[in-house]
C-alpha cells in the first residue's frame, strides 16, 4: 500500500482517519466512486457540484497517495483516465457509513436543504 505524506504522530484512530478524509470533497469523492465504480475525471467533477478541477486534482492525488483510489491511465490518443475505490477505499467508505448515518438524520431533524444528487445521462459500460 502506497505511504501518503502524513503520518502523524496522531492522538488516537479519529485523528488518523480524518487526517485522510480531511476536507469538503474527499469523503464526497468516496461515495461517487462506490456508488458508480468507475468514473472519469469529468464524471466525478460533475457528480460533485461546486468542486473546482484544481481542489479534484489536488484531492484524486492524496488519495492515490494515501492508497484510497486508483489511477489508471489509458495509452490511447486523446488520453483516458479512470479513477476507482481500491480495497483499502472501499473500507474507509464502509466505515464512513455510521457518519453518514448521522449526517442524515442529522438533515431531517433540523430540516437542513439536501441537494438531489444529478441523474447520471451515459450509459455504463458496465
Amino acid at each position: 500500500m502506497a505511504k501518503g505524506s502524513r503520518s502523524g504522530p496522531y492522538v488516537c484512530g479519529i485523528d488518523a482517519a480524518l487526517d485522510v478524509v480531511s476536507g469538503k470533497w474527499k469523503g464526497l469523492i468516496l461515495w461517487e466512486l462506490d456508488a458508480h465504480g468507475v468514473r472519469r475525471f469529468a464524471e466525478l467533477r460533475r457528480g460533485l457540484p461546486g468542486v473546482s478541477e484544481k481542489m479534484l486534482t489536488q484531492h484524486l492525488r492524496e488519495m492515490e497517495a494515501d492508497g484510497l483510489v486508483h489511477r489508471k491511465v489509458y495509452a490511447e490518443v486523446p488520453p483516458r483516465v479512470e479513477y476507482s475505490l481500491t480495497e483499502h477505499g472501499r473500507t474507509l467508505n464502509q466505515a464512513l457509513g455510521p457518519l453518514g448515518a448521522w449526517g442524515t438524520a442529522r438533515i431531517r431533524r433540523e430540516g437542513c436543504e439536501q441537494r438531489q444528487p444529478q441523474p447520471d445521462t451515459r450509459s455504463s459500460p458496465h
